[in-house]
């Protein structure tokens, strides 16, 4: 079976490491990956869900933070510092750094991120086939409401998305293509998967590269999705402030409603907690195949779990 995974970062990886317990040998996973929070930083490029994914799935991720490698050390940025650069909130471990060089010297000889996230995933050996959602360079801005643009990442780490924000910007989203790869692992999927990850800031900016939402309105395939909401708030991050920002409210009928249905929308399927029972009735009063489980990610047993329930709500367990 044929299943593919569109991924953002900490949620993403641990719901597809869980899936991967589930299915075994017996799928053939693709996991199309967000890259609009990538940007340059001290010259070398950063891709933090493409590096989550790997470092998670290759066994590498330190799992106390969900993200980055473990038993990191940080002299580099430390020294960076004392040179009076760098910043203080977005530090690059050694190990890390490691990772991103390698991505900078492939990239400025001339391989496209696709290719070269291909190539630095040999050696974690994830399981999957990694994609990029696309080889431009596509990054978030975040407009607050004072009126200041800043990089996604400086908003989300370093505010601690405390600032409000009037609007979401993709820089080169309009001119990206999907890479090579992309719109086939869709349309020739035997099952979809939309995993709890940001729906507006990962998941969300991967529909928005022309031709992944259309693909995803034909494919054949079952799309199913798990809310990234319980209860009212986002299991991990701060997923409210970015639906706040854009007129959803914090729920889990309103981020399927956010999705939508398809034709119209991208989904056949959605999967709630059973916290949220109200909301897959709902659902299924305007049509949907929604049911209520446990969702919480605790382990990767319990993880595999909600991975099944996601498969078998749309018929598809391997």
């Amino acid at each position: 079976m044929k299943i593919t995974v569109l991924s953002g970062g900490v949620g993403g990886a641990r719901f597809t490491r869980g899936l991967l317990s589930l299915v075994g040998e017996r799928s053939y996973v693709t996991v199309i990956a967000n890259t609009g929070d990538d940007m340059w930083l001290h010259g070398v490029r950063v891709c933090p869900d493409l590096d989550t994914l790997m470092y998670t799935l290759g066994g590498a991720v330190h799992e106390e933070q969900g993200w980055g490698r473990r038993d990191e050390s940080r002299r580099t940025s430390d020294d960076l510092a004392a040179y009076g650069l760098g910043w203080e909130w977005f530090t690059l471990g050694d190990l890390d750094l490691a990772t991103h060089l390698a991505r900078t010297a492939l990239l400025r000889d001339g391989l496209p991120l696709s290719q070269v996230t291909a190539r630095l995933a040999e050696r974690w050996s994830p399981g999957v086939t990694l994609l990029p959602m696309t080889d431009d360079e596509v990054e978030t801005h975040v407009v607050t409401t004072d009126g200041r643009d800043l990089h996604f990442e400086e908003w989300w780490v370093l505010h601690r998305a405390a600032l409000p924000a009037a609007r979401f910007v993709q820089t080169n989203l309009a001119t990206a293509t999907p890479a090579p790869g992309v719109l086939a692992a869709i349309a020739e999927a035997d099952v979809v998967v939309v995993p709890p990850s940001n729906p507006v800031v990962s998941v969300g900016t991967i529909l928005a590269i022309p031709g992944v939402r259309d693909a995803l309105r034909t494919t054949a395939a079952p799309v199913v999705g798990i809310s990234p909401v319980i209860g009212g708030a986002p299991v991990r991050g701060m997923a409210d402030a970015c639906l706040t920002a854009i007129g959803v409210e914090t729920s889990a009928v309103a981020v399927a409603r956010h999705y939508g249905r398809r034709p119209d929308g991208v989904l056949d399927a959605w999967l709630v907690d059973d916290r949220d029972a109200d909301a897959a009735d709902a659902l299924r009063s305007e049509g949907w195949l929604a049911t209520a489980a446990p969702t919480l990610m605790t382990d990767v047993p319990t993880t595999a779990r909600i991975a099944a329930d996601a498969l078998a709500l749309v018929g598809r367990l391997p």
